[in-house]
């Protein structure tokens, strides 16, 4: 197979010094090649002289952070109201979760992230990230219901804020993931049973939108169950979230096993492995890195996607920012409430970009499955 020269990353590695040595020839290289180049720069220069004065008036220089209510706020600054933020941050970061036990939701936020940090750093086996995940999970669960070790219990429904964003798209990834590889390789199946059943799941879910299957998890669910039977709206909520990613996830994974070329799947046949041995060792370390870049923004895409469970009444990350604007004293602040929102969503997303791409550098160096060296 061919595979992408070490030499590539470092040229890469080598732009930004190249760029600090002979400024004006990176400049005139990349910025003013042709008279098209030259005039587009020479736009994007022009709009962002002209956007960037009043926007950081507006951030920065003439915000009020100190405000003591609204009214004040209005009054003593044209610019951004950053007092609101700074008063009202923690029923946005954490919705309606008692204000005496909000470290609770605080440690498990900082525990799942390290956690995930943990993850991406790939300094574990399998067994001890198993470990770190189960130990994690159990101690993010216990903080945030309580019962225990004398902390007073406090039902999900009044889980919000970033913690509640946070789980919903961890588990939705970690569940649909699997669940769309299985799906993937359904469809190429030569069972016609489970070729059809996972076509079918997969073109009806990705059919519809998230809203209306959160809407049905959430109240046509209730209806198909048993009589006294029922199941958490978080949790429903959680299953719609899987099962929707799952299906694009399927899609681009088959798109990555359809890829690789015959020979590798003659190859592996050639090996003597049964057929899930060739999908572990083989194939599917193939075709998945191919498709990082469509898979993460997939996973981008979930983390948003997650602020549309406020449909169904749950306070994810902006409708904890929408109780924040209901207050009274604080009225008619929305900008300042999601330009904060959209700054954390922001921060995430990047972090798993720029994650994705030194993954996909740090895999373009390693030698493909089955390679000869």
């Amino acid at each position: 197979m061919a595979h992408i020269p070490q030499t590539s990353g470092v040229a890469v590695s080598q732009l930004p010094e190249v760029a600090r040595r002979h400024p004006w020839r990176w400049a005139r290289r990349n910025l003013f090649a042709t008279p098209l180049s030259s005039i587009g720069t020479v736009l994007v220069a022009w709009l962002v002289l002209m956007a960037l004065p009043p926007v950081l008036d507006w951030l920065f220089l003439k915000a009020n952070f100190t405000a003591p209510s609204g009214q004040s706020c209005r009054t003593a600054a044209s610019g951004a109201c950053w007092a609101f933020i700074a008063d009202k941050y923690r029923l946005i970061l954490f919705g309606t979760y008692p204000f005496g036990e909000q470290w609770r939701p605080l440690v498990a936020t900082v525990l799942l992230v390290a956690t995930i940090v943990l993850t991406c750093a790939r300094r574990l086996n399998a067994l001890g990230l198993l470990i770190l995940w189960v130990g994690t999970l159990t101690a993010s669960a216990l903080l945030m219901w309580g019962g225990v070790l004398g902390m007073s219990h406090v039902e999900n429904v009044r889980w919000g804020g970033l913690p509640l964003t946070l789980m919903l798209s961890t588990f939705g990834i970690a569940f649909a993931f699997p669940l769309g590889v299985l799906l993937a390789l359904g469809r190429r199946s030569h069972l016609p049973a489970i070729k059809a059943l996972c076509i079918g799941y997969i073109e009806l879910i990705r059919g519809v939108p998230l809203i209306s299957l959160l809407f049905m998890s959430s109240v046509m669910l209730p209806l198909f169950l048993p009589e006294g039977m029922s199941i958490d709206k978080l949790l429903r909520a959680q299953i719609a979230i899987i099962l929707f990613a799952a299906a694009y996830i399927a899609e681009i994974v088959r798109g990555g096993l359809q890829s690789l070329p015959k020979g590798q799947y003659e190859g592996a046949d050639s090996l003597g492995l049964t057929y899930w041995q060739q999908m572990r060792k083989i194939i599917l370390p193939q075709a998945l890195k191919i498709v990082i870049p469509p898979l993460v923004s997939t996973f981008i895409a979930l983390f948003k996607d997650t602020s549309l469970v406020v449909i169904i009444g749950i306070f994810d990350l902006t409708q904890s920012a929408k109780a924040a604007l209901a207050d009274p004293n604080w009225g008619g602040f929305a900008v300042e409430a999601y330009v904060f929102v959209g700054l954390i969503y922001f921060v995430f997303c990047y972090s798993i970009s720029r994650y994705s791409r030194s993954l996909e550098l740090g895999l373009a160096r390693e030698p493909a499955p089955g390679a000869n060296h």
